[in-house]
């Protein structure tokens, strides 16, 4: 099976990276400039299960020549348009897309561009971030990446994926729920994301402050009533799991989103709260927190565009 890894960020770093340091077929699609700094230093990845700098295979869009087996795709959703440009000429009539994006809207944009068949789900679980001298800085223990058919079938396609991505030293794993996990993740993502990046801190700090167990509650409130109304049951046992986490005293919990904020990069507002705002008004529901989360970004981004 030959991989096409599409962008050698966090995510795509860290599982394409592992996946290149066992020997499997893995190539990185990447920008010019980060072809360069991959040729001259590796890609590094920094971890708590051990450093590692791999030489891997990769190429820019301009140099794809025939159709890969599975495209990994981990860039961040707002560049998933001009993304898709770039990889296209690596879908063939048997390629299978493997998106690991936040939210739920990539999948209609695919699914659009080469047809419901080509896609199928993933969710992962890490806290990775690129750093100052472009490493991958793995910040917990957790990689778990969970893939599958979006029916819930075990396909001979996805059986074959999950041999290749055994024994790379992550969790994998084919999910028969996959369409569930991906709305839970969701669920979890907006619900830090909205609120870490609204007060500006963990939910540890956010907790402690006046009013903020009442806040936290009641941001998962609205974003599990949108999710339920727009998309589906999420269970009774992962709210609870949920709220118990976002309530943890002292935890220093954050999110992708609020990382992004605070080191002064885009932010995947639109797709993570503004597509959720967006399902939840269709479906008659008002939510004042996700409203107000989604507009204190978009001034946030308004401001990151004015000053390119």
């Amino acid at each position: 099976m030959r991989m096409l890894v599409v962008g050698a960020g966090s995510i795509g770093g860290l599982f394409g990276g592992r996946l290149a340091q066992v020997g499997r077929d893995v190539t990185f699609l990447v920008r010019p400039s980060r072809a360069e700094k991959l040729r001259k230093d590796g890609l590094q990845i920094v971890s708590p299960f051990g450093d590692a700098t791999v030489h891997p295979k990769f190429l820019v869009s301009k140099d794809i020549r025939d159709a890969f087996d599975v495209v990994f795709l981990s860039v961040k959703a707002y560049s998933l348009e001009s993304a898709i440009g770039d990889f296209a000429p690596a879908v063939g009539k048997t390629t299978m897309i493997l998106p690991i994006l936040n939210g739920m809207k990539h999948m209609d944009t695919l699914a659009a561009h080469f047809g419901i068949r080509a896609v199928i789900g993933g969710a992962c679980k890490a806290a990775t971030m690129l750093d100052k001298q472009g490493r991958i800085v793995q910040l917990t223990k957790l990689q778990d990446l969970a893939y599958g058919e979006m029916d819930g079938s075990r396909s001979e396609r996805v059986t074959r994926l999950n041999d290749f991505m055994q024994g790379a030293g992550f969790d994998a794993r084919i999910s028969q729920s996959i369409a569930l996990e991906m709305w839970q993740k969701w669920t979890l993502l907006a619900t830090l994301g909205g609120a870490t990046c609204l007060m500006r801190g963990n939910t540890g700090e956010i907790e402690a402050a006046s009013g903020g167990r009442e806040f936290l509650t009641k941001f998962l409130t609205e974003v599990v009533s949108v999710i339920q109304a727009a998309g589906t049951q999420l269970g009774e046992a992962f709210i609870a799991d949920t709220t118990a986490a976002l309530l943890a005293p002292g935890a220093p919990t954050t999110s992708s989103l609020y990382r992004d904020l605070q080191e002064g990069n885009p932010v995947e507002a639109d797709q993570i709260l503004g597509d959720l705002l967006q399902r939840g008004t269709k479906a008659g529901l008002r939510s004042p927190l996700i409203s107000a989360a989604y507009t204190h970004l978009c001034v946030y981004q308004n401001r990151l565009a004015a000053a390119r």
